[in-house]
This record gives C-alpha cells, sequence and structure tokens, in this order.
C-alpha cells in the first residue's frame, strides 16, 4: 500500500490543501467513512493550520491501526464436524485459484501445529490435517476442470457434479462425503456472480440453508474474494454479499500489485468485515494471513 509515499511527494513542498488531501485519501480507496475521520482528526489539531505531511501520514496510520484487527484471525476447527468454508465472489478475482491456496493453506498448518478444538495454527498437529474441495460452481465446466487439476496437484479429494447440476444439492453431498471420512475441512467453491443479480444471490442464500440441516452453524466460514485493484468496487460486491448471505472475511488478491490496499480498511470501516488473507501472487504458496500490524508498518 505505497500510497503514503505518493501522498508525501505530492505535498513535500506545499502546504496542506483539504480538498486535495481529501481526493487523494479517496483515491486510495480508504472510503468516504475513513478520509471523513482523518480530515475531521487533523482539522480538530490545535495547530491545524501549520500541519505538515508528517502530520497528515502519521494521523492516517493511526486511524488505520484504529480500524484494522491488529492480529491475523485463524480459522477455528469445529469437534467432531467438518469445517465448511464457502468461498464466493465476483467472475474474474481469482476465487477458484483463492480455494485451491487456502486448501494448500490448510494443510501446511500440520506437522508442527495442532488444535483439536479452536484456532488452527496454536499448538502442535500430528499430521496434516484432511482437507477436500467442492465444484460447486457447476455452470462453467472450466472452473470444475481448473479445480481439478488443484486437487490433483494438492493430493486432496474433490466432490463434482454435473455440468449445471444444483450447486446446493452438491454441497449438500460434499459435506455427506467429508462427514463420512471425517475430513476436517470442506472447501466448497461456489460459481462466480455478479452481486447485483439476486437470482443468483438468492441461490448462495440456498447453498447456505442446505448445509445448514446437516450443521445449524455451517457453514462456518464465508470468505469473499475481491480483487484489491478494483478499488471502491469491492466495497459494493461486500456490501451486497454481506446483506445476502453474511460474510465472515474477506480473501485479498492482487495486494502485492495494486496501491489501493485502502479498499481492507475501507470494508472493515464501513461494514465490519475483517479481511482473512491475501493473494500476494501466481504461486500456490504466495498467500498468507492478513496481519493488520505489518500492514499499517508497511505503508510506507
Amino acid at each position: 500500500m505505497n500510497f503514503l509515499r505518493s501522498l508525501a511527494q505530492q505535498f513535500a513542498a506545499k502546504p496542506i490543501d483539504w480538498e486535495e488531501l481529501e481526493e487523494a485519501l479517496v483515491r486510495a480507496d480508504l472510503g468516504v467513512a475513513m478520509t471523513t475521520q482523518i480530515i475531521k482528526t487533523l482539522q480538530e489539531r490545535e495547530a491545524w493550520s501549520v500541519l505538515g505531511i508528517g502530520d497528515v501520514i502519521k494521523a492516517v496510520r493511526e486511524e488505520i491501526a484504529r480500524i484494522l484487527p491488529p492480529d491475523p484471525t485463524p480459522i477455528r476447527l469445529v469437534n467432531g464436524k467438518p469445517t465448511v468454508i464457502l468461498i464466493v465472489g465476483v467472475n474474474g478475482t481469482g476465487k477458484t485459484t483463492s480455494t485451491a491456496k487456502l486448501a494448500h493453506y490448510l494443510q501446511g498448518k500440520g506437522g508442527s501445529h495442532e488444535p483439536p478444538a479452536g484456532d488452527l495454527g496454536q499448538s502442535p498437529l500430528p499430521r496434516r490435517p484432511h482437507v477436500m474441495l467442492a465444484a460447486a460452481d457447476t455452470f462453467r465446466a472450466a472452473a470444475i476442470e481448473q479445480l481439478g487439476i488443484w486437487a490433483t496437484r494438492l493430493g486432496v479429494e474433490m466432490i463434482q457434479g454435473q455440468y449445471n447440476a444444483d450447486p446446493a444439492a452438491l454441497c449438500y453431498e460434499a459435506y455427506q462425503a467429508a462427514a463420512g471420512r471425517k475430513i476436517e475441512f470442506l472447501l466448497c467453491d461456489t460459481a462466480g456472480r455478479m452481486h447485483t443479480k439476486m437470482n443468483l444471490m438468492a441461490e448462495l442464500q440456498k447453498v447456505k440453508r442446505t448445509l445448514a440441516k446437516h450443521d445449524p452453524d455451517a457453514p462456518h466460514e464465508t470468505l469473499l474474494v475481491v480483487d484489491a485493484t478494483t478499488g471502491g468496487n469491492a466495497l459494493s460486491q461486500a456490501r451486497e454479499f454481506q446483506n445476502a448471505i453474511g460474510l465472515t472475511g474477506l480473501i485479498v488478491t492482487k495486494l502485492d500489485g495494486s496501491g489501493k490496499g485502502g479498499i481492507v480498511v475501507a470494508i472493515q470501516s464501513e461494514l465490519g468485515i475483517p479481511t482473512r488473507f491475501v493473494g500476494t501472487g501466481e504461486q500456490i504458496d504466495d498467500f498468507a494471513p492478513f496481519d493488520g500490524s505489518k500492514f499499517v508498518a508497511e505503508m510506507l
């Protein structure tokens, strides 16, 4: 998130212009609410008329640090049942690849970390957790094929149905299979859908209701995949998915190549949805829990 560097250069040799500063903060995708709060904080200071860019950057850091959770929020295991993670998002955000990366990440928490119940990655594990994938994007044959390739590479089982099959029924069957095989994590990769299409959002609601027939708490995590480079549009996506099915967090892709990382701040500030994981490249290992403290520290 290098917008602070641009900000420093923009105002290095001139007084702070409030309208110009507001525009720069909005362009960085911090959102209107966060931008307004930062401007208000600065203008409430006694010596606001002689503020320099250093004061502005300090205030931005403080406000962002106040909003973002300082520590990564772990995935919690469910006792005696599959932990169901529903992956949702619009087309083109990297949803299927993010599903595979998350599966790989969950596998990698084995070997030296074990939590029979509670937070994943807090205590020693005697073996790698079992992960299953459900190819619930039944509307694109290419998506089923892509997830199948990842499943083979990762050495995990994948449940799939026929092209155009009912995704809710497929997730229902996948849960049965995961429970029968004592799988710890079931990751359901759903079809990309425009957040403005009510019929498609209703379909996701059906998936959620169907999973709840097995376990009232399922899905235990509902993660929205957003592309950092889409900026403010990601906020609209998060709002609509949150209203339709409820979200427990974000997976943010392309955060490495974007100066628009402020979107994670805007979504946390305005909707209370935390960023849980970030994708930072094309490789399977280019994926990690989101660390709010590190994010703030590396902003400039």
